[in-house]
């Protein structure tokens, strides 16, 4: 049996991105569900909602969804109309062979007022005596019936005859309910006599020791065994030809009946064969002998740039733009980087190893593509370099524009001794740092982010 969950509806918002806030249309048929839940919480938003050929019992849980235009409830076991009038933009509304037996409880549509479109067809009250009579007269918004428009003369007539006509109505609903009410007593009693049986069958099994459809049994078969094997899968097959040609009554008891046998034979067989259910392999990303594999599961589009001028790889990975950051899962290595995206990885191996430790995320809000930055190991500071059309080499150049920078003459007379302070070292900073100039304890200093480092200059003696 299945429940309503987040994961059930994110697998079914896909079209949006997997983002079930905004969602506007959802469908959840065919899911075994038996309770409407948690929907009018997570997606107050909807506007169309399928449910068809579940095994809901009751309308609720949806009074919160004002902007539903569309239900479908089609192939439900629901026995009343109930729990809508919350839903005020709704126009359309499927409960196609259901179990609804209440037809008076049509009237807590008449707050509905934009309700255009009815389906009831294949519901024990379709069959009531003045059954279109009543609902025409008492839901007087509708334009549609059963997929059969409703004249207006048509209208008229059901509001002239409408007194007698709910009499017949009511008759009929007292005299539906007792029926109804014993093949409920009988579905029980069914129910618990099934039980029993299965007890002493456990039981029986439990005295005899072990089964014969034990896992050893079917590793090492016996001819004995054999015999036994396919005389119970035999008889298994003719319980169910025999439950398929039985005539069963249309109750919701019947519809859960009928699930329960076909979940049952799905197990038995499942024992029968030996089989079990296939696990898929975990995905290989780095293989025995240590080497890192190239993988991207959630098939998104990536680019990778190699920044030389900030000495760092940059990887722009398109993600889902409204899905949360908390399905992402970012693991940067030396070598390698992966990205966990819902589960499914993402990995990359990177041109050149980088520090993990420096490295960083970031998340665009305008597109939502996760941007992640890795600075290089191999750092490598490169001199700024000035070419001269004079022919003149790069130490001359670099001295004559540090005194034209700070207007200082190449040699400088210190107060002792005939030493000359000369520049015989240059750092080797990007060019917007490289300027040096002198200070009078005969020291430079990096005149620009480096205010405080200060690089000891050799002093020699004038030739």
């Amino acid at each position: 049996m299945g429940r309503i969950t987040e994961d059930l509806i994110r697998r079914n918002s896909e079209h949006n991105d997997c983002v079930i806030f905004s969602l506007e249309e959802l469908s959840l048929h065919q899911q075994e569900i038996e309770r409407l839940e948690h929907i009018d919480k997570w997606c107050r938003d909807l506007k169309i909602l399928y449910l068809q050929n579940n095994l809901i019992g009751k309308i609720e849980n949806v009074s919160k969804l004002k902007k539903l235009e569309y239900l479908n409830l089609a192939l439900n076991n629901i026995e009343k109309i109930e729990n809508l009038e919350g839903c005020e933009g709704l126009t359309k509304l499927d409960l196609t062979v259901n179990f609804i037996g209440e037809l008076s409880s049509v009237k807590t549509l008449g707050h509905n007022i934009h309700l255009k479109e009815l389906f009831l067809m294949g519901n024990p009250c379709a069959d009531f005596d003045g059954y279109r009579q009543f609902v025409v007269a008492t839901l007087q918004q509708l334009k549609w019936l059963d997929g059969k428009e409703i004249e207006r003369s048509e209208r008229i007539q059901a509001l002239q005859n409408f007194p007698v006509i709910e009499q017949q109505i009511r008759e009929q609903e007292e005299a539906y309910c007792l029926k109804r009410a014993k093949d409920k007593e009988e579905a029980q009693r069914k129910l618990r006599e099934e039980d029993e049986n299965e007890a002493k069958e456990r039981s029986h099994s439990v005295f005899e020791g072990q089964s014969p459809f034990s896992v050893e049994h079917k590793d090492h078969v016996q001819e004995g065994q054999e015999g036994e094997y396919n005389q119970k899968r035999f008889k298994d097959n003719e319980d169910d030809l025999e439950f398929w040609n039985k005539p069963s009554l249309f109750t919701p008891e019947s519809r859960l009946e009928t699930l329960r046998h076909m979940e049952k034979q799905r197990k038995d067989q499942e024992k029968l064969s030996g089989k079990k259910k296939k696990v898929k392999p975990p995905r290989i990303l780095i293989t025995e002998d240590g080497k890192v594999l190239n993988v991207n599961d959630p098939k998104l589009d990536f680019s990778l740039k190699d920044d030389e001028k900030r000495n760092q790889i940059i990887l722009d990975l398109a993600v889902y733009r409204y899905m949360d950051t908390s399905l992402i899962d970012v693991d940067v290595q030396p070598t390698y980087v992966r990205v966990m995206v819902k589960g499914k990885p993402f990995q990359l191996v990177l041109p050149a190893e980088v520090k993990p430790d420096s490295s960083s995320a970031k998340r665009s809000q305008t597109t939502g593509h996760l941007v992640i930055c890795m600075p290089k190991v191999d750092e490598v500071i490169t001199g700024w370099r000035q070419t001269s059309e004079s022919g003149t080499s790069p130490s001359d150049s670099s001295r004559e524009h540090t005194n034209q920078r700070y207007h200082l003459p190449s040699h400088r007379k210190l107060p002792y001794s005939s030493l000359h302070c000369h520049l015989v070292a240059r750092m080797h900073l990007p060019q917007r740092y490289s300027y040096l100039a002198f200070t009078d304890d005969s020291r430079c200093e990096c005149s620009c982010l480096f205010p405080k480092l200060r690089l000891w200059i050799y002093r020699a003696l004038d030739p």
